[in-house]
């Protein structure tokens, strides 16, 4: 019996256990992707040794906007008018507003 086999079987058994059968040429494609996942090297990836994010530098002109944006409110509108985040949204009674700043268009 090869190793494919003996996968295929437990698979079946495993799936007999969930209340959930399944035939012998199922097991078997299923062992198929199983032996797949395991050799593509997805699972050799440990999440501990992740690449570490550079802490991301506020844009000086979304936060000035957001300021103007909130003496407004407070002076005109609202005086609940509150910073949700520095560089992206104000919240007031029952609305909010996020300032989105769009990349610029590819050339070419």
């Amino acid at each position: 019996m090869t190793e494919l086999e003996k996968l295929a079987k437990q698979i079946m058994k495993e799936a007999a256990a969930d209340g959930e059968p399944v035939t012998l040429d199922e097991a078997l494609e299923m062992a198929k992707m199983e032996q797949g996942a395991k050799t593509s090297g997805i699972d050799k990836v440990n999440p501990t040794e992740r690449k570490k994010r550079k802490p991301v530098e506020p844009d000086a002109e979304k936060v000035e906007i957001i300021k103007k944006i909130h003496e407004f409110l407070l002076t005109n509108l609202d005086e609940s008018a509150t910073i949700v985040n520095v560089q992206r949204e104000i919240t007031f009674g029952n609305y909010s507003i996020q300032l989105i700043k769009h990349r610029p268009k590819k050339e070419g």
